[in-house]
């Protein structure tokens, strides 16, 4: 049986540790966990933020669906997906995708997974605000993450 993902769009910076702890205390089942934090980075020093826009309700449904297909896919003990929306600064945090296993294997490729399925499917857009003022720009959808996404088909 597969287990159920823990999914959150927030304004609100995340914790790691707490994430973590979440899905292994008490546990002793747990072999492998795995997990990935998407940073805004500054794009040498051009970018003052990163604004990330969501439709509410629709983003939540969609990263629910990915990370349930994750579960289906893999023998997980534990997932958490966590995205922000918002204003970001270089150097805080954007994603978190945490996948817990009995196997190393299973939570690499999970976590993987979900990350080019979020790059991919998951409906948020983002706007690059630069260093030097102005209105900044959309960031435009980039082939090499079809690409990636298209290994897992």
């Amino acid at each position: 049986m597969a287990t159920t993902p823990l999914v959150r769009v927030q304004a609100e910076d995340f914790d790691l540790q707490a994430e973590s702890l979440r899905l292994t205390e008490g546990r002793k089942d747990v072999g492998a966990l795995v997990t990935f934090t998407g940073l805004c980075r500054d794009e040498a020093g051009t970018l003052a933020a990163l604004e990330l826009e969501h439709y509410p309700g629709m983003a939540e449904a969609e990263l629910t669906r990915i990370a349930g297909e994750a579960a289906e896919r893999w023998p997980l003990t534990g997932l958490t997906v966590i995205h922000r929306f918002g204003k970001i600064a270089p150097g805080h945090n954007i994603v978190l995708v945490i996948a817990a296993s009995s196997h190393r294997r299973a939570a690499f490729e999970a976590a993987d997974f979900l990350m080019d399925y979020l790059k991919t499917r998951a409906p948020f857009w983002k706007k690059e605000h630069p260093a030097e003022g102005g209105t900044g720009a959309w960031v435009e959808a980039k082939t090499e993450d079809d690409t990636d996404a298209a290994r897992w088909t």
